[in-house]
Parts: C-alpha cells; structure tokens; sequence
C-alpha cells in the first residue's frame, strides 16, 4: 500500500524526534518507510532543518499547504490550541489526506489519525498517515 504522511512539530524539532514519531506511527500502522510516497505539512515548516534534512535523506517529495487549504479539510481531530499557533486546526491530519488525494480529501483515508510524539529533547511531533486511493 502506497501512503502519505503528514508532519507536524515544534520549532527546531531534531530530526531523531521526527524519525522516532514516524517509526511508532509506521509500527502501529504495519506500514514501512518504503511505502512512503510523500510528505505533506504547513508552509510554516518549509524551513524547518530537521524536516527538510528528513525528507532529502528519504528522498520524499515533500508539499508545504497554507493554513487556509489545511484547515478546509474536515478532519477527525481538529485543535484548538494548533489552530492558535498555525491558523488551521489540523497540520499532521488534513496535510496527509491532501497529499494523499488532493482532489477528495476524505477523512476516511486516514489509517493513522493523530499520533503525538514527545521527543527526549522535549519537543513535539505529530504524524498522521493517509493511504493513496486506488
């Protein structure tokens, strides 16, 4: 099964607290780094080093969505407090499905919700995992 994730973090996240989130993610999912196809997040992260530097080791294309066009995606988890610091309720949600199938991004294709991950250095990470449609 071809699939997407969608990446949220905290600001100057390190990327071993990304790999780390994206592994339990994969192993809850029975998913693997190889059926990754792309990587969906914010426009406020397009300079994140550590998630710039995962993508280019993986060799993910990646796809930075405005606030705006993630939060006119119906998710199952929206959050008050993400959409006080980004502007949309959902990143790590609506940014997989959007890259999954950017013309029907329904919720349903979701086999990974909403997983949070707090890293050893104290900082955040949340990845959602879409399946690609048939």
């Amino acid at each position: 099964m071809k699939i997407t994730l969608g990446l949220g973090c905290d600001r100057n996240t390190p990327i071993s607290t990304l790999r780390a989130a994206i592994t339990a993610a994969l192993g809850v999912s029975r998913q693997r780094m190889s059926d990754v196809v792309g990587v969906g997040s914010i426009d406020l992260k397009a300079d994140e080093p550590a998630l710039l530097q995962l993508v280019a080791e993986e060799n993910w294309p990646i796809r930075f969505y405005p606030a705006a066009e993630l939060a006119a995606v119906d998710v199952p988890h929206p959050s008050e407090t993400v959409r006080k610091y980004t502007g949309t309720p959902s990143v790590s949600e609506a940014a997989a499905l959007l890259t999954a199938c950017p013309d029907n991004p329904d919720a349903s294709l979701l086999i990974i919700e909403k997983l949070c991950h707090r890293g050893q250095d104290g900082r955040n990470a949340t990845v959602s995992i879409a399946r690609i449609p048939e």
